[in-house]
């Protein structure tokens, strides 16, 4: 292949997000994991996949960064799950020690890279990795708003028995309790969506998209959410390496956009094979300003509590 893409973490998500990228041969793909004999062993029964499903691309797996060495891109999915009853916020510290190692490592052998952070508490998570590898904006953003967006359009695609090819929509905003979904924004096929749903038909899709990924820990009782991350970050991914000029909302380290400064908070931007090569500014009601500022808030007071470093 011509691209290599690192995935940190060999658990549910990453190991799928792997998965999925080497099935559509995007790329070659390292897998690293504190327990390399789990990540070798996804990565060998994954390729002894291809034979039947005719994909070229290759999966090596283990625990030494090293093989990751000039990676277009790195995924980072490492990090303790969520379980039920834990908010992301709980999950701080833990974490937070988790990506500064993961993030100096992957700087190390790729320095080039682009960074694409998974790991929750997501939007404090990308800033530890920002202090660490000294990137600038362009090379270090988070998967949120695209597995947010997914749920709601999926949501509003079942609320009308319609396909979900037809729906866009996008959330802003810190992924977490707080985030944003715009059903003002959002379509079917091009009829936009308070013209087909009932205002407290929309509410309820709002709210359970902002509960999305605790809905689905409360179903699995042990882990969280791994299907549509990945395919979150698989779009991501293919976007970057295609340079697809593709709009996709992200966790990004916004500059004066939207009013905000020196925070991660999920927004539309352009993807392309420089990484994330422009922010989008949607033009906001005074309401969807307010909700979008409470949630950049609510961003600020996890970056505020992050251990000093």
């Amino acid at each position: 292949m011509d691209y290599k893409v690192t995935v940190v973490g060999a658990g549910n998500v990453g190991a799928t997000t792997a998965q999925r990228i080497a099935e559509a041969e995007l790329a070659d793909v390292v897998m690293v994991d504190v327990l390399a004999d789990l990540a070798t062993g996804k990565a060998l029964d994954m390729m002894e996949a291809a034979p039947v499903l005719g994909f070229n691309a290759r999966i090596s797996g283990g625990g030494d960064y090293a093989p990751t060495a000039g990676s277009d891109v790195c995924v980072v999915t490492s990090g303790l799950a969520r379980k039920p009853g834990m908010s992301r916020d709980d999950l701080l510290n833990k974490n937070t020690e988790i990506i500064r190692e993961v993030t100096s490592q992957l700087v190390k052998y790729s320095p080039d890279t682009i960074i694409i952070m998974v790991t929750n508490p997501l939007d404090a998570m990308c800033e530890v990795a920002r202090r660490v590898s000294g990137f600038p904006r362009q090379r270090i953003f988070g998967m949120a708003g695209v597995l947010d967006a997914a749920r709601m359009r999926w949501f509003i695609a079942d609320a009308l028995n319609v396909s979900v090819e037809d729906v866009d929509a996008f959330v802003l905003g810190g992924h977490g309790d707080t985030m944003v979904p715009l059903p003002r924004y959002a379509t079917v096929n091009g009829i936009p969506l308070p013209q087909l749903l009932a205002a407290d038909t929309i509410e309820a899709i709002n709210t359970r998209t902002r509960n999305g990924g605790i809905e689905i820990v409360n179903y699995y009782k042990q882990g969280s959410a791994y299907y549509a991350p990945s395919a979150a970050v698989f779009d991501m991914v293919a976007a970057i390496l295609h340079d697809k000029k593709k709009i996709l909302p992200c966790a990004v380290y916004l500059q004066g956009e939207y009013g905000l400064h020196d925070l991660f908070v999920g927004v539309p931007a352009v993807l392309g094979r420089k990484g994330m090569e422009k922010v989008v500014e949607l033009d906001l009601s005074a309401e969807e300003k307010a909700a979008l500022q409470k949630s950049a808030e609510a961003v600020h007071e996890l970056v505020h509590a992050l251990p000093s470093f």
